[in-house]
């Protein structure tokens, strides 16, 4: 059963980096409660929506909202019992073990007082959620990618906030883990937003698709209308092929765009 979740909004948002604008003028809206992805082509802005959302960049220019108000304005320990952001990569050699890492999910709720009984139980059932409970006492750095991913998302889940935010959360894991985090981000209560690669993932299990490209927003909206052979090809340079599933949601092929006689003279010649 899907809640409430909290509602998370981007309003001219905009970040330049070096003098070049990683993200320029990106407005949408964020459906409370829902699983959003955000999707697009390396270097489309993704993570930056993403962080900027988190409140872990402030804007050049523009707004990240969070239940109306602006996500910078507001004190971190605040926000980091609303949101809870896991990144793409994770490096750290500290010598601590997963369940300690876990725990740090707990730190907003808990500051500087002893462990109590609710955050042992509320890191229990997030380890348990991600199949990492087997590896409790394990080291931290003798993990694997795919295992780091788990604990981290895990760490997330104790954190027990309404909303999530994953910066390709996918990342390293085997196909049944990622099937398996795609059907409980879908199912979870909160409100999910999650930059994503995989377009057939975020077909099957997201509700709203948020289409970047150059760093501003092509397209939003529920899948089968952002999906569309048009807006692939424009933005992915791809032939698409898009049915609809019985289910409503888009069933989306993919294919190198033909290439044209001068294109694959070109390249015969540079082979030469």
């Amino acid at each position: 059963m899907r809640g409430p979740g909290t509602a998370h909004a981007a309003r001219s948002l905009a970040w330049t980096a070096s003098g070049r604008a990683i993200v320029d003028g990106v407005t949408f809206a964020v459906p409370p409660g829902r699983f959003t992805a955000l999707i697009g082509p390396n270097g489309s802005g993704k993570s930056t929506v993403l962080r900027l959302l988190a409140g872990l960049r402030r804007p050049s220019s523009g707004h990240a909202l969070l239940d109306g108000s602006d996500v910078t304005a507001l004190k971190r320990r605040d926000v980091a019992r609303r949101l809870a952001f896991v990144a793409q990569e994770t490096v750290s050699d500290l010598d601590t073990t997963v369940s300690e890492v876990v725990m740090l999910g707990r730190a907003p709720h808990r500051g500087r007082s002893a462990t109590t009984e609710e955050d042992i139980r509320a890191v229990g059932q997030a380890m348990a959620a991600m199949g990492v409970t087997a590896l409790a006492d394990r080291s931290w750095a003798s993990l694997s990618g795919g295992e780091r991913q788990r604990v981290n998302i895990a760490r997330a889940l104790a954190q027990q906030t309404p909303a999530l935010l994953l910066d390709e959360p996918t990342n390293h894991l085997d196909i049944s883990h990622r099937l398996d985090l795609m059907e409980m981000l879908s199912r979870t209560a909160a409100t999910v937003v999650a930059a994503l690669h995989e377009l057939d993932l975020a077909a099957r299990y997201c509700d709203h698709l948020v289409l970047l490209h150059a760093g501003r927003v092509v397209a939003a909206g529920p899948p089968i209308t952002v999906l569309t052979p048009r807006l692939l090809e424009q933005v992915y340079q791809v032939r698409a092929t898009v049915n609809q599933s019985p289910d409503g949601r888009p069933d989306v092929r993919l294919a190198p765009l033909p290439r044209t006689p001068s294109s694959c003279a070109s390249n015969d010649t540079s082979r030469s």
